[in-house]
């Protein structure tokens, strides 16, 4: 049993495969992914992105799953983009956040005097409003490990999490 995906390139974008690496560009931008694993072929032609293997074990024939995944979501980043919305939530005091470069400083969260601070991935744009902080970027697994930063920032440590139910 042999596993074969195939992946339509959308309109308006264009793929090529260089070695391993997959090139995508589309109206959004640019992205390149290794898409290199033993005994996985991935092939290309203008119409669609192939991905297929002769192996019978699961570790192999889950990684054709996991490589059309990838693809699908290199088409949908170039020519939509990928959004993450975060609410800000707080109790008491209310807090403040500054984009600085590529980081985003979080003020005042639980009253306290050093300010906090998460990494933004080059690539992904942060937007502050009132009680909002959106991440917009092409890649998708950028936009969500900025999002995991700054929730990762807004940890509580030796408090009731029940009470202290401030965050991002």
């Amino acid at each position: 049993m042999s596993a074969v995906r195939k992946v339509k390139i959308p309109d308006g974008v264009k793929a090529q495969l260089d070695g391993t690496q997959l090139k995508v560009t589309g109206p959004k931008g640019q992205m390149i992914r290794n898409m290199r694993f033993p005994q996985v072929t991935v092939t290309c032609d203008g119409k669609e992105v192939s991905i297929s293997t002769d192996s019978t074990r699961k570790e192999i024939t889950s990684m054709v799953g996991t490589l059309e995944a990838h693809t699908k979501n290199m088409f949908h980043g170039v020519s939509a983009g990928f959004e993450y919305r975060m609410k800000v939530v707080y109790s008491h005091f209310p807090i403040q956040l500054k984009v600085q470069g590529n980081r985003l400083e979080i003020a005042n969260f639980l009253g306290e005097k050093k300010a906090r601070s998460a990494r933004i991935e080059t690539g992904v744009t942060a937007k502050v409003a009132n009680d909002e902080v959106v991440l917009t970027g092409v890649d998708r697994e950028l936009v969500g490990n900025s999002a995991a930063n700054i929730e990762h920032a807004c940890h509580i440590r030796n408090r009731d999490p029940r009470v202290f139910q401030d965050g991002i």
